[in-house]
């Protein structure tokens, strides 16, 4: 893994964590694949999952302040055992980053985000638990455990954790508690991503860390300013770009990953 920071390279990634912001902000979803996609588009797909660690866990700390302290701590407690058991599958899902050859990897992202738009344009609704003995038993610590040690691999390797998202939602919640348990699983993953790049070695220098942290700074400022379009944008609009987006790139990564490109 190697990274080289020129100025023509940070305006690029300041230019894409922005637009990743904003498209979270606006479509309320987006901003790892849209973010992680793009970066891997002009870097190294390893290199490009390990940049965005640290600006997916600022953007979602910003949403878990939607979560009361007794939300908190209730939530925390009940999603325990999701998020233990995807902290381990990210952790295993790192470790194969660099392990991966670049080319592989890059189409592999490429059909990960196609796929994920394939899901969206159908309007393939997450899936849901019909009845309380459905969710009763998908909260029990063996289910919770297998669900988040599989998405947790496929999230370490790709930044993608859709799958994550669909199983909480499957729980009967609110919308704003929904956001807000969402945001506290990716918080403590990414929280520990950080610490767990630097010693597994997907962080080359200070300068890549440093450069990592500083795009935390347009990806929030983009969430912001998206948030503030929101109601500006239909709701017809708002997927098609981001699909549109998302779609260009996921080609872009396949062909590039095939050497067409």
């Amino acid at each position: 893994m190697s990274f080289a920071l020129t100025a023509e390279l940070a305006a690029t990634i300041a230019i894409v964590v922005a637009v990743a912001g904003a498209v979270n902000g606006v479509a309320g979803f987006g901003f790892a694949v849209a973010g992680t996609m793009a970066l891997a588009s002009a870097l190294d797909p390893a290199t490009a999952v390990a940049f965005m660690i640290v600006p997916m866990f600022a953007v979602n700390v910003a949403l878990v302040g939607e979560l009361t302290r007794e939300e908190l701590r209730t939530c925390g407690a009940r999603f325990a055992p999701l998020l233990v058991a995807a902290l381990l599958g990210t952790v295993a899902g790192m470790a194969l980053l660099d392990r991966l050859p670049a080319a592989p990897l890059r189409v592999l992202l490429g059909v990960v985000s196609l796929g994920f738009v394939t899901t969206a344009q159908r309007a393939v609704p997450l899936p849901s638990l019909p009845a309380s003995a459905g969710r009763a038993n998908a909260e029990t610590p063996l289910v919770m455990g297998v669900v988040g040690v599989v998405s947790g691999v496929l999230f370490g390797a790709t930044n993608v954790g859709v799958q994550l998202v669909a199983f909480v939602r499957s729980f009967d919640l609110s919308h704003g508690l929904f956001v807000g348990v969402v945001a506290l699983v990716f918080v403590g993953i990414n929280g520990l991503r950080v610490g767990a790049a630097a010693a597994l070695g997907l962080y080359p220098d200070a300068a890549f860390a440093l450069a990592s942290a500083a795009a935390a700074v347009p990806a929030v400022a983009g969430v912001a300013v998206g948030t503030r379009l929101r109601e500006r944008v239909s709701e017809r609009l708002r997927r098609g770009v981001v699909l549109g987006l998302l779609a260009i790139i996921g080609v872009r990564l396949i062909l590039g990953g095939a050497g067409v490109l």
